[in-house]
């Protein structure tokens, strides 16, 4: 059974945000790699993991970063160096 956009989408959200958890930043390549091996035969390909990463990019739920490199991750909340 083919996943829907949103099921890959929480998917990958899980999966970013259980990184940062470890501190440790993602690139949006590793992600669609990860969906694919898990899902792979489950009718997800490389087309909707782009749409599932740039949905979470457009909610607010993910953000681009850079760092030497491209990177996708939980947004920090505002005056977290405050805390």
């Amino acid at each position: 059974m083919a996943m829907t956009l949103d099921q890959v989408a929480d998917e990958m959200y899980k999966m970013i945000a259980e990184a940062a958890e470890v501190k440790k930043k993602l690139k949006p390549m590793d992600v669609t790699k990860s969906i694919l091996k898990l899902h792979g035969e489950e009718g997800v390909d490389k087309k909707l993991c782009k749409a599932a990463i740039r949905s979470l990019i457009d909610s607010g739920r993910c953000v681009y970063t850079y760092f030497g490199g491209s990177y996708i991750e939980v947004p920090h909340s505002e005056g977290a160096a405050n805390e």
